[in-house]
């Protein structure tokens, strides 16, 4: 037996191994299933140069056992085996790969790719063991060798014996602390589970003995356990399959496999890329939104793996936040795994990615906006939400991309609408795409400020959603025509009224200023209407801030108080006028009376709170009286 030590160097790294570079214990048996991977495939790649050697893919395997009683767990594969002096070389100085070697000097072919490169997968085993064993017999050797390390304090080389070719590890499980219970990995259905978790499309087949049970011979009743060997992974990922051989109840399937949703996909997106850098994708749109959507517990991101490994289970930076609801998987062999497989280089891989991923996902859209209607008007009841936070976020910056996917209620089709269709039906003497913003589409129907625009032939879309209008005024316009809500100063629609409200305005100039001075500060101006026709009353807003963009703004927590330059419109052809303008000639006391129900009533009418509801009524049992 020889006794060494790493190496300084070593020593620090494998302390960092053990304690930092890895966030979850359960990595270690993804590492060493992939090392063993990697095994198999060295002997398939001597099999394509050595034709005496004959590769059937069904001799080779990785099996995994356990031993509940000593605390054992052990990683077996019938793959190329290590010599002494490799067992030395790879294990005795750790980031030294074997893997990453053996790759550099062989081209890989069918492919097959080796996993491991980095060589400190090995030891995550030290996460869940205190002894580690290694046994070990090479292809083409008559002796096999164990290595043994308790960790930093070094490890022991000597003869063994081995009937076949292959490597077996042997872990010692540690003892159960207050933090962690190491114990667990004994389980069957947790190593089963890690299994299909990161290592489940691992080429080879993964075996394990499983606990099984059956009714004991001559009773009806009464079950007894066996144990029966099975293949515990699915080896070959789907995404990895041709086209043509999947169905759509395959790609389903794995839907519901995935735990991706309890729905059915509203549609997948199988894509592969073959270049400078490839990759293979499958994507879903979910059918319903998840009920926790639009929580912090919410987390979006693709799965990541690097030839069938999972890297990641939630990769965010492969979607952008508007594109979050999508599911699904990403495979590549390209990628730069930094240290370990679970830390990913942001690097231009990942970005490349991530803007293939991102244009793929909105050419399906739209295509599935153009040649099935129904079904992405599904999708935009669920999810459109979304797409207009993309637009509103990032200051802007994703509108080119969206705009066309977004809908809105029409007043004229009474359904949802692109703002291309709007377009298309605008008359030639229209300057605007009008919008009407409100909690219901039945509240902004009853809204006064529509009559004029709708009474002109216009369509005006509803907006409905916190985000609307948000989103609308980033992208101020579309296709050269500009926003404008039916709220704003100028609409923009040349009328008679227009004309007289002017006159109106200098013909009772003092009794505007003198409501003005009543409402003191809950409003900028008092003024005749251009656009009231049959209602008295209502508030309109100068600016930029609309008045239901103070409604979102107020509902938020620190909002500052902020408020819109709101105006109080008279419609000076209704009798309320006469009723004012009487008050302002003989009782000064009623005009107060007047002026403050009137912009309650306005307040009402746009669905914000009045200050103070107990004054309102008492106006109202004054009037009245």
């Amino acid at each position: 037996m020889e006794t060494k030590q790493f190496k300084a160097e070593s020593k620090r790294l494998l302390d960092i191994v053990i304690n930092s570079v890895y966030t979850h214990r359960e990595i270690f048996l993804r590492e060493l299933i992939s090392n063993a991977s990697d095994a198999i495939d060295k002997i398939y790649y001597k099999a394509l140069v050595d034709e005496s050697l004959n590769f059937e893919k069904d001799d080779y395997y990785i099996k995994i056992s356990y031993d509940k009683k000593n605390k054992i767990i052990k990683i077996y594969d019938t793959g190329i085996g290590m010599t002494k002096e490799e067992l030395d070389d790879n294990l005795g100085v750790i980031a030294k790969s074997g893997s990453l070697q053996f790759k550099s000097e062989n081209e890989t072919k069918d492919g097959y790719d080796i996993i491991g490169q980095f060589g400190i997968g090995f030891y995550s085993a030290f996460l869940v063991a205190d002894t580690v064993t290694v046994i070990s017999k090479a292809f083409g050797s008559d002796q096999a060798y164990k290595w043994e390390s308790k960790g930093i304090d070094g490890y022991t080389i000597e003869q063994c014996e081995k009937d076949s070719v292959g490597t077996e590890i042997i872990l010692k499980i540690k003892e159960n602390t207050e933090d962690e219970k190491f114990d667990e990995y004994l389980d069957e259905y947790k190593l089963k589970g890690i299994i299909k978790k990161y290592s489940d499309f691992i080429r080879y087949p993964i075996k394990m003995d499983i606990t099984k049970s059956e009714l004991k011979e001559g009773s009806e009743t009464e079950y007894e356990d066996y144990i029966e060997e099975q293949v515990v992974n699915s080896m070959v990922p789907i995404w990895k399959k041709n086209k043509n051989e999947l169905t759509n109840e395959d790609y389903d399937n794995f839907y519901a496999e995935k735990h991706y949703g309890f729905d059915k996909p509203l549609k997948y997106i199988h894509t592969s890329v073959d270049g400078i850098i490839s990759y293979n994708a499958i994507l879903y749109i979910p059918e319903n939104i998840p009920f926790d959507f639009y929580t912090k517990e919410y987390e979006r991101g693709l799965e990541l793996y690097s030839n069938g490994v999972l890297i990641m289970n939630k990769c965010a930076d492969l979607l952008p936040e508007y594109f979050g609801f999508v599911k699904g998987i990403v495979d590549s062999e390209d990628l730069s795994l930094n240290i370990s497989r679970e830390m990913l280089q942001h690097d231009r891989q990942l970005k490349f990615i991530a803007k293939n991923i991102k244009s793929k996902i909105q050419k399906e859209l739209s295509s599935l906006l153009k040649n099935d209607r129904e079904k992405y008007e599904k999708f935009y009841n669920s999810f459109g939400k979304q797409l207009k936070y993309g637009v509103y976020s990032d200051f802007g910056r994703n509108k080119e991309d969206l705009q066309d996917l977004l809908m809105f209620y029409s007043s004229k089709e009474k359904k949802i609408v692109t703002l291309d269709e709007y377009i298309s039906r605008m008359p030639e003497d229209q300057k605007y795409i009008y919008y009407a913003s409100g909690e219901s589409n039945e509240r902004i129907e009853k809204l006064p400020q529509i009559e004029i625009v709708l009474d002109k032939g216009y369509e005006v879309l509803y907006f409905t959603d916190d985000v609307d209008e948000f989103a609308i005024k980033m992208l101020m316009a579309y296709k050269e025509k500009e926003f404008k809500s039916i709220s704003s100063d100028d609409l923009g629609i040349d009328t008679e009224e227009n004309e007289k409200s002017s006159d109106t305005n200098d013909e009772y100039k003092e009794l505007f200023e003198n409501m003005k001075d009543i409402l003191s500060d809950k409003v900028k101006y008092v003024r005749a209407s251009k656009r009231l026709k049959r209602h008295p009353v209502c508030i309109s807003n100068e600016g930029d801030l609309s008045i239901e963009m103070e409604k979102v703004l107020q509902a938020m927590p620190n909002n500052q108080n902020i408020k819109t330059d709101k105006v109080l419109e008279i419609n000076t052809n209704h009798d309320v006028f006469k009723a004012l303008t009487e008050a302002y000639e003989k009782d000064k006391d009623k005009l107060k009376l007047y002026a403050e129900l009137l912009y309650n009533q306005a307040l009402l009418i746009e669905g914000l709170t009045i200050n103070d509801p107990v004054e309102f009524t008492n106006n109202i049992c004054k009037l009245m009286t």
